[in-house]
């Protein structure tokens, strides 16, 4: 690894431990020409999964790019990196496990709106308007009324009164 300090490519390794359920592992590192301390994560590479795209065109499979398009739906909501990544490694293990060489892209975009929705209704509508081209008002409209008709995650709603004792 190149250190980001003096751009050397001479490390060692000072400490090694599983990290994120399992999915993956953090590596301490030391810079051999500045002693300057930094952290790596090694993560499986799905290298052989690949995306079936709207035009038909196809290109190998990015965790990064699912996990890109939740943190910018996120922008600016009281989400943390810690829940994004997790949910963004749960739509990567549901994929896997399906055991397919290539998955279309319109099977990926549901999952990752079902995990916004339980995330921040607001993330999964800017989502969800980019992910299904949304071209009026009307059918953010439409969209919203929907969330509306969902009953609200307890989770999400806190009790706003404590419950009668008996």
């Amino acid at each position: 690894m190149r250190c980001l300090k003096c751009n050397s490519l001479e490390d060692k390794v000072i400490d090694s431990r599983m990290s994120k359920d399992g999915l993956s592992i953090r590596r301490r590192r030391e810079c051999l020409g500045c002693n300057h301390r930094f952290t790596t994560y090694e993560q499986l590479e799905h290298s052989d999964l690949r995306v079936i795209k709207r035009d038909g065109t196809r290109e190998p499979f990015k965790r990064e790019k699912i996990l890109d398009g939740m943190v910018r739906a996120c922008e600016k909501r009281p989400v943390s990196i810690h829940t994004l990544e997790t949910s963004a490694d749960q739509i990567v293990n549901d994929l896997a496990t399906e055991g397919l060489k290539e998955v279309p892209s319109r099977i990926i975009g549901p999952k990752v709106m079902a995990k916004l929705q339980e995330i921040d209704p607001v993330a999964f509508v800017r989502y969800a308007s980019v992910y299904r081209q949304f071209q009026d008002v009307g059918e953010f409209i439409d969209e919203i009324q929907s969330l509306e008709r969902l009953p609200l995650d307890a989770a999400m709603q806190p009790e706003l009164f404590e419950p009668k004792v008996r």
